[in-house]
């Protein structure tokens, strides 16, 4: 039998923590950022343009003892709304999902109006999140109605 080449990617297993799985390849990066990841002294592990059957490329993050917060998995959904949170304990998958766009999100985005009043005031920001019918995600400011597209967002 002769050594065939190995097509898969191999990597070890976490313990306890999360893994995001099905990240548009693109956005894997702005997931990092938006979950301050590059700033935590846990192992995280990024794979980006993997194969993959459903998304054609896709990317992973594997966090080792870190478990999200709906605060955070709410950013996720907004930057990733294809992408699964999966938390492993004790190397078995203990809990599986695809994150869900929520329908408003508070206190994690400003506003991009600089004459917005949660830029001047001392008041939490509030959107509705618009899912086009293409996917494409935009927040409309709950107090002064500015759109803002994926591409402008700034996370607090």
């Amino acid at each position: 039998m002769e050594n065939q080449p190995r097509k898969e990617l191999v990597v070890s297993a976490i313990e306890n923590g999360t893994v995001l799985d099905h990240i548009p390849a693109k956005s894997v990066f702005h997931v990092m950022k938006i979950l301050d990841l590059d700033n935590i002294e846990n192992q995280v592990l990024i794979g980006t343009n993997l194969d993959s059957k459903k998304f054609g490329k896709k990317g992973i993050i594997k966090v080792r003892d870190k478990f999200f917060k709906n605060k955070e998995v709410n950013k996720i959904a907004i930057i990733a709304p294809s992408a699964t949170l999966i938390e492993i304990k004790k190397y078995k998958v203990t809990y599986k999902k695809q994150v869900k766009t929520p329908t408003e999100i508070s206190g994690s985005v400003k506003c991009v109006n600089p004459n917005c009043i949660t830029n001047h005031e001392n008041i939490i920001s509030k959107f509705t999140v618009i899912k086009n019918p293409d996917g494409e995600i935009k927040l409309e400011c709950r107090y002064c109605e500015k759109m803002t597209g994926k591409k402008n967002m700034e996370f607090i």
